[in-house]
């Protein structure tokens, strides 16, 4: 013989616990879609600041030796106002390390940036890093590059 009133709440658990897990799997999807964008747009603005750093010849040199060398104090200046202007670096509520390093034939431009989390801030997943780098090199003459 069974007895009915052991099975109460039963149902109410299983809700529960299936709304915790639903609520878990749309932070995943929400927070990894901005992850994933987030990542996309590093890359982007790394590059892009590279390609403005990249444009800064040392002309001095070029007209005394015919060799392309990159200007690296003007090259960080270009990157840096670039990032600046793109406004990567005026995101409130985030840290961020921008690294630029430019000499010889090319520029390296580095991003790195928190962002804050959404629905997996529940589960106490509060932040995610993303990061990525460029480098670029001025292009003149193009006759062999790939």
């Amino acid at each position: 013989m069974t007895h009915p009133h052991r099975d109460r709440g039963a149902a109410t658990l299983f809700v529960v616990g299936l709304s915790v897990m639903l609520f878990v799997l749309a932070g995943l999807v929400v927070d990894g879609g901005l992850a994933i964008n987030a990542r996309a747009n590093a890359a982007d603005i790394a590059e892009q600041a590279a390609r403005a750093g990249a444009k800064e010849i040392d002309e001095a040199h070029l007209r005394a030796t015919g060799q392309v060398r990159i200007d690296g104090v003007a090259a960080q200046r270009a990157a840096n106002d670039f990032l600046q202007d793109s406004g990567f670096m005026a995101k409130p509520n985030a840290a961020r390390q921008i690294t630029v390093s430019a000499g010889g034939d090319e520029i390296q431009v580095a991003v790195r940036r928190d962002y804050q989390t959404y629905l997996t801030s529940l589960i106490f997943i509060n932040k995610f890093t993303v990061a990525a780098e460029a480098t670029a090199r001025p292009a003149v003459g193009i006759e062999d590059e790939l």
